[in-house]
This record gives C-alpha cells, sequence and structure tokens, in this order.
C-alpha cells in the first residue's frame, strides 16, 4: 500500500503563528482545556532540555469544486495535538484558557533563571525575586529582552552572574526555534480512516469522535460562517452550565455578540435550570438528525466537506447547502420555546433532577421528535404526549445505549415517513407490548444497580402521582427527592446481614428500596419487619406514633399502596424477603405501566 501521509518538522514559534492566523484549526480552544498546569509546565521544561513532545498529527479539508470550475483546498485540521498547542498558546503566548467549570484563567508558568526550573506560578513564587513569575514575558516580542535582564539584576543585588543569566534566558526565548514533527494526512482519506489512524498512532489519548470531526468542519469554514456557527454552539451549552458566562461573551467577544446569533440565545442569561445540560456533541446530533434526516454523524462530516454521496467527489455548492441547513438545525436548538418547552415535557413526566436524566440521546431524540412535529403542524397537545411517552419508551427499553448512531439513523428514517404520529407510536405500542410489562419488567427490576432507569422510571411514575414518601403522611417523593431524601430499605440492611448473612447485592436490590424522610429510617432502624411493621398497626390504633404522621389506617394502607409494599407486610407474620421482593416487583411494574398510560 502507498504511504498514506507526509512527515516535516515545523519550529515552535511557525506553528503558533499557523494556530493564531487559522492556518491550522484548533476548535478545542473555545471548550475546557484538560491538562492542569503542572503539564503545561512539564511541556516547557521538556522544550527546554530537547526533549521530543510527540508528533502532531493534521488532515487538510478536502478539495472542493467551486462555482467557476476551479478546486480549492481547505485548512489543516488538527487532528491530534490539541491540548500540547493549547498549553504552548497559554504559557507562552498568554492566551486565556476555559476549565471544566468554563472559567477564563491564565495558566501562568513561572521560571527560576538561577536553578533552570520552571514551576506553576503561585502566591509564594510571586513574592520570590529570584523568580520570574510570568515566562510569557520572555516571550513577548515586544518586550526589551535587555530591559527584563537589568530588572532582574537589578532586584537580585546579590552578587548573581549576568553573563549566565543572559545566557539561560536566551535559551528559554530560543524553544520556540525547537521543531515538532508534523504528520500530514492526505487530504483523499475517509473519515473512518483518519479516525483508525488517530486510534493506532494514540491510543492512550482521548477518544477522538465525529463530533470532533464535525466542529473541525465547522470552525474552518468562514465563508459559511462557520466560525460563528462553531461558537453559538460552544457557548449555548457554556451559559446552560454557567449563565455568567455571559458577560465573558458580552465583554470579550464583541464580534460575536453583535453577530445574529447572539440575540437568539442569550436569554440563557436568565435561566438557572440543569435538568438538561447538553454538549457540543448533543447538539450536533440533534441539529444534524432533525434536518438531514441522518442519523450518522460521520455524514454530516462529510457533507460539511462537500461529499456528494452518488459521484464521491466534493462539491462547494453541497459545503453551502450542509452548512445552511445545519445552521437551521442549531437555531431551532438554541430556540427559547423548544428549548424550555423540552425541559417542561422532561419535568411533567417525573423528572424532576439532573440524576434522573441517565441518557442524554434519550432526551436527544425526543428533542428530535418535538422539532419533527412542531415542522408538521402536529397539535401542541399530541407532540407534548408523543414526545413523553417515547423517551419513557427509549429509558424503559434502554433503545440508545448501545449502537446510538445506527438506532438513529433507522429511528428518523422512520418518523420522517408520511403520519409522524402514526409511524412513533407503532414504534412505542410494539416496543412496550403487555407482555412487557407482566414478563419482562419485573425481571429488569431484579437488580441491585439503584441508577438504573427502571428505578429511576419508578420514581418519576411516583413524581407524577404525587405519591407521598415511605410512611409520610405529607412530604411528597418529589419534596424527598429534590431535597435528597433518604433511599431506604424496606428489609434495613442490618437485620438482612446479621440474621441472613446477604451481600451487598441481595440486600441492595431495588425492589427494597423506599424513598423516605431521614426521620423515619433512622427510627426503624434495624428493626425486623416484623416488629415495626406490628408497631404501625398500632400506631394506627390509637397507639404511640414512632413512625412518621400516619394516625389511620387507610391513610397507611394509602401509603402502602403507593409505594408498592405488598398489604401483607402488615400481618403478624410479614413476609419472607424473597417473597416481598418478588411481589414488589410486579407491583412497581403496575404503576409504571399505570404512569405510563397516563402520559
Amino acid at each position: 500500500m502507498p504511504q498514506r501521509y507526509s512527515v516535516t518538522t515545523l519550529p515552535i514559534y511557525n506553528l503558533l503563528l499557523w494556530a493564531k492566523s487559522g492556518e491550522i484549526a484548533i476548535p478545542e480552544i473555545q471548550r475546557p482545556f484538560v491538562w492542569d498546569a503542572t503539564k503545561v509546565r512539564n511541556l516547557l521544561d521538556s522544550l527546554y532540555n530537547g526533549y521530543p513532545v510527540g508528533y502532531l498529527i493534521v488532515w487538510r479539508n478536502p478539495t472542493v469544486k467551486l462555482k467557476d470550475g476551479q478546486s480549492a483546498s481547505g485548512k489543516k485540521i488538527l487532528i491530534d495535538g490539541q491540548q500540547r498547542v493549547i498549553a504552548l498558546m497559554a504559557a507562552i503566548l498568554g492566551e486565556t484558557v476555559i476549565r471544566k467549570d468554563y472559567k477564563n484563567v491564565r495558566i501562568r508558568i513561572a521560571f527560576n533563571p538561577l536553578e533552570e526550573r520552571f514551576e506553576v506560578c503561585n502566591s509564594a513564587i510571586e513574592k520570590d525575586v529570584v523568580w520570574i513569575d510570568d515566562v510569557k514575558r520572555i516571550f513577548d516580542p515586544e518586550a526589551s529582552m535587555f530591559e527584563l535582564l537589568n530588572d532582574y539584576t537589578r532586584i537580585n543585588n546579590s552578587g548573581i552572574d549576568r553573563w549566565k543569566v543572559e545566557q539561560v534566558l536566551d535559551k528559554v526565548k530560543q524553544l520556540t526555534n525547537n521543531h515538532v514533527g508534523i504528520i500530514e494526512l492526505e487530504e483523499e482519506l475517509e473519515i473512518e480512516t483518519v479516525t483508525e489512524i488517530f486510534i493506532r498512532v494514540n491510543s492512550a489519548g482521548t477518544p477522538l469522535s465525529q463530533a470532533d470531526f464535525a466542529m473541525s468542519k465547522i470552525a474552518v469554514n468562514e465563508t459559511c460562517d462557520g466560525h460563528f456557527l462553531r461558537k453559538t454552539i460552544d457557548y449555548f451549552c457554556h451559559l446552560a452550565e454557567s449563565p455568567d458566562f455571559y458577560k465573558t461573551i458580552q465583554d470579550f467577544d464583541t464580534e460575536f455578540a453583535n453577530s445574529d446569533f447572539w440575540p437568539k440565545m442569550k436569554w440563557l442569561k436568565d435561566i438557572n435550570d440543569d435538568l438538561y445540560v447538553p454538549k457540543y456533541t448533543d447538539m450536533l446530533r440533534v441539529a444534524f438528525t432533525s434536518k438531514f434526516k441522518r442519523g450518522k454523524l460521520e455524514d454530516l462530516v462529510a457533507l460539511l466537506s462537500g461529499r456528494n454521496f452518488e459521484t464521491r467527489e466534493f462539491d462547494e455548492e453541497i459545503v453551502e447547502n450542509s452548512f445552511g441547513k445545519l445552521r437551521e438545525g442549531i437555531e431551532a436548538f438554541i430556540n427559547e420555546t423548544h428549548y424550555k418547552r423540552l425541559n417542561m415535557f422532561l419535568r411533567s413526566t417525573g423528572f424532576v433532577t439532573p440524576s434522573m436524566i441517565r441518557s442524554k440521546n434519550a432526551v436527544n431524540f425526543a428533542f428530535i421528535l418535538y422539532l419533527k412535529g412542531r415542522e408538521e403542524r402536529v397539535s401542541p397537545h399530541e407532540i407534548e404526549r408523543l414526545v413523553k411517552r417515547w423517551y419513557v419508551m427509549s429509558i424503559l427499553t434502554q433503545r440508545y445505549s448501545g449502537s446510538t448512531e445506527s438506532i438513529f439513523d433507522q429511528d428518523i428514517r422512520l418518523i420522517y415517513q408520511p403520519d409522524l404520529v402514526k409511524q412513533a407510536n407503532f414504534v412505542i405500542e410494539n416496543e412496550l407490548s403487555p407482555s412487557f410489562w407482566t414478563g419482562i419488567l419485573p425481571q429488569f427490576l431484579d437488580t441491585p444497580n439503584a441508577s438504573s432507569p427502571y428505578f429511576i422510571a419508578y420514581q418519576a411514575a411516583q413524581i407524577y402521582q404525587d405519591d407521598k414518601g415511605f410512611l409520610s403522611r405529607d412530604i411528597s417523593v418529589r419534596d424527598l427527592l429534590l431535597n435528597r431524601g433518604d433511599r431506604h430499605h424496606v428489609f434495613p440492611k442490618k437485620y438482612l446481614q446479621d440474621k441472613f448473612g446477604l451481600k451487598r447485592g441481595q440486600y441492595n436490590q431495588i425492589a427494597n428500596f423506599v424513598i423516605a424522610q431521614s426521620e423515619i429510617n433512622i427510627a426503624i432502624g434495624s428493626d425486623s419487619p416484623k416488629k415495626y411493621f406490628a408497631e404501625l398497626v398500632e400506631q394506627v390504633n390509637g397507639g404511640p406514633t414512632k413512625y412518621g404522621g400516619i394516625a389511620e389506617s387507610k391513610n397507611l394502607n394509602m401509603n402502602l399502596e403507593q409505594n408498592c409494599i405488598p398489604m401483607e407486610m402488615l400481618n403478624s407474620e410479614s413476609m419472607e424477603y424473597e417473597d416481598f421482593l418478588s411481589k414488589r416487583r410486579k407491583l412497581m411494574s403496575l404503576k409504571i405501566q399505570d404512569w405510563f398510560s397516563a402520559l
């Protein structure tokens, strides 16, 4: 096979110029920087000592046909080495980076000329005159090295060797002349091949996704406002996570603040809703699938490159059309009404906390279904019902937990057939047949995984039906989950351990869990169910109030029914643990079914 790449070297100084000028695309600059400051220090130290720092991998955008018949090559996309380049830009050029909490920070690396040592700047270093607290001062092309040297020797007037310090500082400044290896991949390579190359070369690094490729494609295309579109995606995700990021955009990115995109998304500054906080992958998936009728993001990469799937050539008109459709999808995603309506649907179904949203892709396709319903002018009530039921079906069947893109591709082609409502309902009814509720779901509930979608669905059902917490008279399950109420064992853990020697996977069965107030949990302690249920019977027959405030038999029976506790537990002999679990799983399944039917 012929070699599919070329290898060259490039001075670090030129690499940084490439990055600043946009010759090489680094879309990660606007997303969180995952390296800690120590790694930045280590990178500079390696360069100072002449050590290799690894190859960078770039891939040029495919050549596309222009309207005048000519061809144009795209800019280079940095496939591997993004963190290293950003680290150099931060330390040498003084660029700010965005941390995982979306705060803009400057990473300052200090240098001690006497010890020839780099260190992350801190308050102690700032006060110590033997340190230059920011190496950016050494690399600044407008700064005078003569003045820097004079200032350093003046404040360190203890007979230091000026000539040696000058030599050391010059060595630091010259490290930007060090060469780094560049592997440039052929532009004709398919996206799947590029992905495979990345995985093989950098198997220990962060996996590269098709969304990363798509973001790179978007970022480098300025003729179709790609740089604005990329910022829209990144900034929306940042604002959804941290609304106070609004001021940073408004003050420091005036170009974007004056664009057509900003007015359509700045409503997020007044929202403090963390139920569904999308990442850039989520936004791309919803926007792409809803507008292109495709589910595989590798197709988006190809279309943004201008690929004609029939001729297998690249055409500028396809690039323009693809960017136009993607923009429509992104604008639909960031629309205030659409975004708020989706969150309202989730909450009104019973999913009230972020911890209950276990599958982002289930939410993503529910959003796609909503947008498609709006497009087809389905009545608001029917859209709401359809979105809720599809979402619940998705999580109960774990529809998007496996080959997500293949399922998305299958589902979007299905719902784009005539009569969206009919097609979607057919899938729902087929997936959640009568046998699912009576045979399959009780088996799924046989698990110790408290974060399983089945237990979360059960909690959502309790919230939707306004159930009270276990043995609570007034406090609802909703209130308890919003305020971190206890997950209590009906058959106490210590009781099962001490009496039967049960292990974690046995006593932590989700059919043994109820949501309860902490004081009720404490009052029960490790008592056997036989004991405390007998005391509950006494309590509602005029005895002492020990567990919650329920004082009447009818209210106790109602509470046990709401919490799917078999009524046999009130018998003096109680129930065997395994028998209890079996009966409760069936009751929990029926509750989930009733909830789903009411949606």
